[in-house]
């Protein structure tokens, strides 16, 4: 009787506590202007210097189609927006980073099969060409930034569907004539994490690959030599999205997939780069295409949100040490939603959460705690 009357105290203070989180688009006016282009993914970052968070949106896909740099007025509405340069490209990705070391963000727009680019802000939100890097003419899926070779400067790893990918040296001053291939050129990379997995003060690559293949963690010899492989999933995953974060606060990284027509996954680490403690924290199945990590209940553990392709869009709640997880719906729209991230937008001090929609309008939803 006294198990009974425990279970039934935890599991009403767990659904009390998973419905006192709301995430609101209050009537459907919080989006990225009435656009429905094929956007894929979506960036943010203070764009002109008034310490609001802009958001930079990547548009086309396989189609020539105009990249759009939304301002933010201050409190989470982007009522002023600009094409972000002239030219419409293929674009899959955009990323910021100061790549000039000017002091205010660039802009890195990764395309499929049309040159990848480099624009350089002139501090105010204004963008011209910076040139190109990368292969000319690859199927770029997306743009990762880190300082991979620790000289102090942003390189950018492009990955390649169904091609070798790249990693590409900043010489400091954003121009990027050095690269160097990772992974095979057989692989269908989607997604790579840097993060230094081993400890030995260098950075390794975690990639989520698809088409039925298996996903690596690549080890870094210290030279930018990634002759080690250790696998993680299935190995016949359809993998469209990865993300890293210690989710049981055992002081291990451990990782999570966004998956196609298959559970979505979380494998413990236990500091030793086994990855064989798992479980499925999504088991509905739906096509995954993108993940965002972070403390959206503000309870001091990271929770889940997934974008998916004609299903909802959910929040998993960690509600005991990754082991349990309580699922939300973020609304109750079917759009195919290639990006999902989370950003406080409207400087509220909680976690936000924005779209990237192709074909359907780009929408966000500002995070409230109901009264009890």
């Amino acid at each position: 009787m006294k198990y009974i009357y425990t279970l039934l105290l935890a599991l009403f203070f767990t659904n009390m506590y998973s419905q006192s989180i709301e995430f609101t688009n209050q009537r459907g006016r919080l989006i990225l202007g009435t656009q429905k282009a094929r956007t894929a993914s979506i960036s943010f970052g203070d764009l002109d210097g008034d310490k609001d968070i802009d958001a930079v949106v990547a548009n086309g896909r396989h189609w020539p189609e105009q990249n759009r740099i939304f301002f933010n007025s201050g409190n989470g509405k982007f009522n002023v927006s600009q094409p972000m340069h002239l030219q419409s490209e293929t674009s899959y990705a955009t990323e910021l980073a100061d790549f000039d070391q000017d002091g205010d963000l660039d802009i890195a727009v990764g395309n499929d099969f049309a040159p990848n680019t480099i624009l350089f802000n002139d501090g105010h939100g204004n963008f011209s060409f910076g040139g190109e890097f990368g292969v000319r003419y690859a199927p770029t899926r997306n743009l990762t930034l880190a300082d991979i070779d620790t000289d102090g400067d942003v390189d950018i790893l492009i990955t390649n569907r169904g091609r070798e990918n790249e990693i590409c040296l900043n010489d400091g001053k954003g121009n990027f004539t050095k690269s160097i291939g990772f992974g095979t050129k057989e692989d269908s990379t989607i997604d790579v994490v840097v993060q230094d997995m081993d400890g030995d003060k260098d950075m390794d690559l975690i990639l989520a690959n698809r088409d039925g293949q298996q996903n690596y963690i690549y080890l870094n010899n210290g030279h930018l030599v990634f002759d080690k492989k250790i696998p993680f999933g299935t190995g016949r995953d359809e993998t469209r999205s990865i993300a890293i974060a210690d989710f049981n606060s055992d002081g291990h990284l451990d990782l999570i997939t966004a998956n196609i027509r298959e559970a979505n996954h979380l494998y413990f680490g236990d500091g030793q780069l086994h990855f064989t403690e798992q479980i499925q924290f999504d088991t509905s199945k739906s096509s995954s295409y993108s993940l965002a990590v972070g403390d959206l209940d503000l309870d001091g553990d990271i929770d889940i949100v997934v974008g998916n392709s004609r299903a909802a869009n959910t929040v998993f709640f960690n509600e005991s040490n990754g082991k349990k997880w309580v699922k939300q719906v973020l609304s109750k729209n079917q759009f195919a939603t290639y990006d999902i991230l989370i950003k406080d937008l409207n400087g509220d001090g909680r976690p936000d959460i924005m779209e990237a929609n192709s074909d359907e309008v780009n929408a966000f939803y500002f995070n409230l705690k109901k009264e009890k």
